[in-house]
């Protein structure tokens, strides 16, 4: 249960002046920060604003109530003072779909923890339709862009109100049915808290190995939900691998409290070779090959163990492998013939027409390649970095739009700034399990080196099981040569 929040001094002054100065009487939009279940605190590093919609409306409004709607009231309406009528109009589902694409760039120990709304004090409580319209903004918003996977059922509702000036934080806790019993005020101060923070960097190395079954009625799915299940399923093996920081292993609820950015290392336990069991299943057609190098950043307050900031490092990577399957299938949506960098196909050979993302993998019979977005990290506030990801034929230009439109931040000016870590991003290739396990069908493999995209694993595959066809012959050709000599053996008697 969050308790206290404290929000960064220098940047909600700053967006405080913003609103004041911008002449708007409404606006929504994100609250970026963390919920820290170990110390029971929230802290807010920034506030985004939404932007306009696709059709150029804000996603906020003020609503003035008509004539008819005084006259509903009656003659209890007449005995009354007069009031403000206007009421808070809000597009929960534009603001859940900003949350949606602005989780993508964060990293780790950085979420949308809540919703922000610039209104009049009188707006806010005028009726109870505007307290469920937040209700349900902030619901969206936790839906749209979960803090993890088991996720918290808090959010945060700051009410800026500028008649008259002041903050309000509340604590909304998120269920099947919302009611205005749902809020509870917390207390709000505000502090260093960017400041504050300790950064934790991780380059992670994975390569998974998925066996492909004959397609039936019950089996047939996607590459993309494949995939999704592949990296839910990974995720469950990382959440238990231990870690070392600056290479100390990390054990207890230990502080850090050394400057400077922190190198951390996974260590995964060893797991089954799922390839290896899958050999002597008779419905396997292929094999999925996965993997690629992920780097990952986080966050941590300084009152926080070191364990949260490798909880946050796990989480990171597992939201950045998703994040850009995602981007996959919403460009798929939009492109039904994507191409790479060189205006190439990516598929390697004539498929189906259709998505790389939409085929159904386990009916494939070509060899198929897919190249995931890569990673570039943009300097956002107080030394802190946040993310996007680039398609191989994308330029930096379509970072610097994202940061303005998404975050509502200044263009980056100066390229060199980003970080550009990933030199492998992640890939897929498909190929038959049969290619991979005896090699009889030299002409895929050979394309496939010729393309320069030939995964070395598969190939190490082929070599290897050369000296195990050399030993079934050469025990069938014994086995045979003793049958021969217990024969003449036996005619002898």
């Amino acid at each position: 249960m969050v308790k206290a929040v404290i929000g960064d001094e220098t940047q909600l002054t700053s967006a405080e002046d913003r609103l004041s100065q911008s002449g708007l009487t409404s606006q929504v939009g994100l609250v970026i920060g963390k919920l820290s279940s170990k110390l029971d605190r929230g802290f807010i590093f920034d506030l985004v604003p939404t932007p306009p919609n696709d059709a150029g409306e804000s996603a906020c409004s003020i609503l003035e109530t008509t004539k008819d709607d005084n006259k509903r009231k009656g003659s209890k309406s007449k005995s009354q003072p007069a009031v403000d009528s206007s009421a808070l109009n809000i597009d929960s589902d534009w603001v859940a779909e900003h949350a949606r694409q602005v989780s993508r760039m964060l990293v780790g120990g950085m979420k949308v923890i809540g919703v922000y709304v610039w209104v009049s004090d009188s707006a806010f409580k005028n009726s109870t339709i505007t307290l469920f319209q937040l209700l349900q903004t902030v619901k969206g918003v936790a839906e749209a862009a979960p803090v993890t996977e088991t996720d918290w059922d808090e959010r945060l509702l700051i009410h800026i109100c500028y008649s008259p000036r002041r903050w309000t934080c509340r604590n909304c806790v998120l269920s099947s049915n919302i009611t205005s019993s749902s809020i509870r005020p917390c207390d709000f101060k505000m502090g260093r808290v960017l400041s504050s923070l300790q950064a934790f960097r991780c380059t992670y190395n994975f390569k998974l190995r998925l066996p492909v079954t004959h397609e039936s009625a019950s089996n047939a799915q996607t590459l993309s939900s494949i995939l999704r299940h592949v990296i839910s399923v990974h995720a469950k093996e990382l959440r238990d691998a231990k870690a070392m920081i600056d290479g100390n292993l990390v054990v207890g609820e230990e502080l850090c409290t050394t400057d400077g950015t922190h190198e951390v290392e996974l260590l995964l336990p060893f797991t089954k070779n799922s390839l290896v069991e899958a050999s002597s299943q008779k419905d396997v057609a292929g094999v999925l090959v996965f993997g690629g190098s992920v780097c990952s950043y986080a966050y941590s307050n300084t009152k926080e163990p070191v364990m949260q900031a490798v909880a946050d490092i796990k989480d990171d990577i597992i939201r950045s492998l998703q994040s850009r399957l995602d981007i996959i299938c919403d460009e798929a949506d939009e492109d039904p013939d994507p191409i790479d960098n060189d205006g190439k196909d990516l598929r390697l050979e004539k498929l189906p027409e259709k998505p790389v993302s939409r085929l159904v993998l386990n009916s494939l019979r070509k060899t198929c390649f897919l190249s995931f977005p890569r990673r570039v990290f943009v300097p956002w506030l107080a030394g802190t970095f946040i993310c996007d990801y680039l398609q191989p034929s994308e330029t930096v230009e379509v970072l610097k739009e994202h940061c303005i439109e998404l975050m509502s931040m200044e263009a980056p000016t100066d390229p060199s700034t980003f970080l550009q870590p990933e030199i492998e991003a992640p890939s897929l290739i498909t190929e038959s399990f049969w290619d991979v396990a005896v090699p009889n069908h030299f002409t895929s493999v050979s394309s496939l080196e010729k393309s320069g995209q030939v995964d070395m694993s598969v190939e190490s595959s082929r070599q290897s099981n050369q000296p195990f066809n050399f030993n079934v012959l050469a025990a069938v050709c014994f086995l045979l040569f003793a049958i021969l000599v217990g024969f003449v053996l036996a005619r002898q008697k």
